[in-house]
């Protein structure tokens, strides 16, 4: 973690104060009086003429006394010329931080007129709308709730507006060379290779696997592949995966309607055997009551293979099913089987594939995102056939693709709360948080009043908060992107709703998501349906130009990241903040120079841009270079 270096300035005692008037210099010292001793004129005053020996003392006296009162206006001068000169310097100062006063004064209106334009409020359908993610305002309130509509900047009002300033200034200047590029070399030498299979088909035998998977959809996708891997390791069948109602999600959802089954089905028939539902002499078995359902509660969390062969494999083939419910994360990333591992790579980035509604309209969005019907390299592996259609559409069009940014918003209600951490709503925040803890996460809060935990500022420090949209911001302007740049928002019902964007949409006009390139009767289909529009973000986050992403800990940037390094072929970076040396760069916010805000934010972010190789017990989903899943050419 970095440490600035703090400057102390000694400030001099008293007595050693430059200018000070001392009492006792060299040079007065020398025509100062010592203390009366004997001398020669005693004894002569005692044999001589007392007259003349008192006038010449008298004399004597006065040229002492006119010697000491020049040498007193001499050194008064002095003192006069030094309090002059430091008075002159003093005003420097002053004029100087009155200088910049006003130069942070001019910026802060300049950001708040940038606010006063941005905020849209007419509630239609447009490139360059503003509207908050999931967050619409009636068009007979909106006169009255613009007034009332003020930035959230928190602690970062000062920082807001140099980045404002900087992008209002850098409008012409290059960006930085590798802005929208990843090391290509280095990248580009690994290869997909998890489609290649070395061994004969599981015929199954030992019996049924069932998956009740809880979450959202990239959470349910990890549960899905780990569960393709238990049932190669136990030789059972696989049935196809169910999800698992959450209050939090509030989603119908099934396998079916987010994912392609017959493709997943048949494309993994090489590999596991797969049905759709149980047999029918199974279905009517209580599977609680013969041992058969297994919770996460059963199972610890990133649990070995050996466990598995330990513990399930007998209750799979006494009983002839097993029903996991829940199984999040529940399969160990190491140590696991060559083959096992590389099945696990081609699950996710093989047999996967979204339903034509999703990719219809995901194509749509990248066409729109893009401003022409330009294909992207991931397009095919992501849209499918409607990658195709927007060739043929290209024909009829001319000009360049614009690139896009999109940015993983990871700053749900669920997520906030989740984190412990503080984010400048006062008590107020506090006690909402608390209180969606307690209905949705009660462990959570158990925990808090039995064990000492870290404080919020701690665990900022530590890099364990969630970046706010004020700092993700702020993280762009300093990388270098315009404020030109197409920004594509992925998240939904962001904690804080729109007074948490108004930073990002006055910054970056060209903000845009989902809600805002889709017609009501587009998304009219998706409404209610959270997974699948996650899987329409994991579309256009996958396909960008660049992807940035707030919290490395987020399941779907894990998953973005992942695709994109495994069909990228070196070109499509991914921007990682690390969250510990940015907590750090922040708590400087109200002394830090843009300059130097600029080096440091950027610095940050190159040394996570490195291309090296999944370390050890690390996700095969987020790191797939890896011999199991990507080879080296």
């Amino acid at each position: 973690m970095e440490r600035s270096n703090g400057v102390i300035n000694d400030v001099p005692d008293e007595e050693n104060r430059p200018g000070s008037l001392h009492l006792r210099s060299p040079r007065s010292s020398r025509a100062e009086p010592s203390s009366p001793q004997p001398s020669r004129f005693s004894s002569s005053d005692a044999s001589g003429n007392g007259g003349s020996s008192f006038s010449c003392v008298k004399m004597k006296a006065l040229e002492f006394l006119w010697g000491r009162d020049r040498e007193l206006s001499k050194t008064q001068q002095r003192v006069k010329r030094k309090m002059a000169r430091r008075w002159n310097k003093r005003r420097g100062v002053v004029i100087a931080i009155g200088l910049m006063g006003c130069f942070l004064l001019g910026n802060w209106l300049m950001f708040l007129s940038l606010q006063d334009r941005k905020i849209s409020i007419d509630g239609g359908v447009s490139r360059n709308s503003s509207s908050a993610v999931s967050f619409h305002i009636k068009k007979g309130d909106a006169k009255s709730k613009r007034k009332r509509v003020k930035p959230w900047t928190g602690v970062y009002g000062r920082l807001l507006a140099l980045a404002a300033h900087a992008l209002a200034e850098g409008h012409n200047k290059p960006e930085p060379k590798d802005l929208w590029r990843e090391p290509f070399v280095p990248a580009s030498a690994w290869k997909p290779c998890a489609d290649q299979r070395n061994w004969k088909p599981s015929g199954g035998n030992n019996g049924y696997i069932m998956v009740t998977a809880n979450g959202g959809m990239n959470q349910q996708r990890v549960a899905v592949c780990n569960a393709v891997v238990i049932a190669r390791l136990l030789n059972a069948t696989l049935v196809v995966p169910q999800f698992l109602y959450s209050s939090v999600w509030k989603d119908v959802s099934q396998f079916s309607d987010i994912y392609q089954e017959e493709h997943f089905i048949n494309y993994l028939t090489p590999d596991i055997r797969i049905v759709k539902e149980l047999p029918e002499e199974l279905r009517s078995l209580n599977l609680e009551a013969i041992g058969s359902l297994i919770t996460d509660a059963d199972i610890r969390k990133e649990s070995k293979p050996s466990f598995y062969v330990k513990n399930i494999l007998p209750i799979l083939i006494q009983n002839r099913v097993v029903h996991f419910l829940g199984f999040g994360n529940r399969l160990a990333f190491d140590p696991i089987p060559f083959q096992l591992q590389r099945l696990r790579c081609r699950c996710n980035f093989h047999a996967l594939r979204f339903v034509p509604k999703i990719q219809e309209t995901g194509a749509l969005l990248l066409q729109r995102v893009r401003q022409h019907p330009q294909p992207g390299l991931l397009d095919h592996y992501l849209v499918g056939p409607y990658a195709e259609s927007m060739l043929k559409e290209k024909r009829g069009h001319s000009g360049k693709a614009s690139k896009y940014l999109a940015l993983h918003l990871r700053f749900e209600i669920d997520m906030v709360a989740h984190s412990l951490c503080e984010f400048g709503g006062g008590e107020e925040e506090r006690q909402e948080l608390e209180a969606f803890r307690e209905v949705h996460f009660p462990a959570l809060t158990l925990l808090k009043k039995t064990t000492k935990l870290p404080s919020p500022a701690a665990l900022r420090e530590e890099g364990l908060c969630p970046l706010t949209p004020e700092e993700a911001v702020l993280m762009l302007a300093a990388l270098g992107f315009k404020r030109k740049s197409y920004v594509y928002v992925a998240g939904a019902n962001i904690y804080g709703g729109r007074l948490r964007l108004v930073a990002l949409n006055s910054l970056y006009p060209n903000l845009v998501t989902k809600e805002t390139l889709l017609s009501a009767s587009e998304l009219e289909p998706f409404n209610n349906f959270s997974s699948q529009l996650a899987a329409l973000d994991f579309i256009v986050c996958t396909a960008a130009d660049a992807f940035a992403m707030t919290d490395s800990g987020s399941q779907l940037s894990s998953l973005v990241s992942g695709y994109r390094i495994y069909y990228g072929g070196g070109k499509m970076p991914t921007i990682r903040p690390n969250k510990r040396r940015l907590a750090d760069i922040f708590t400087k916010n109200n002394t830090i120079e843009w300059r130097v805000f600029e080096q440091r934010v950027r610095k940050a972010v190159r040394q996570t841009k490195h291309v090296q190789k999944r370390p050890v017990a690390r996700s095969i989903y987020r790191f797939p270079r890896c011999k199991e899943c990507m080879c080296i050419t």
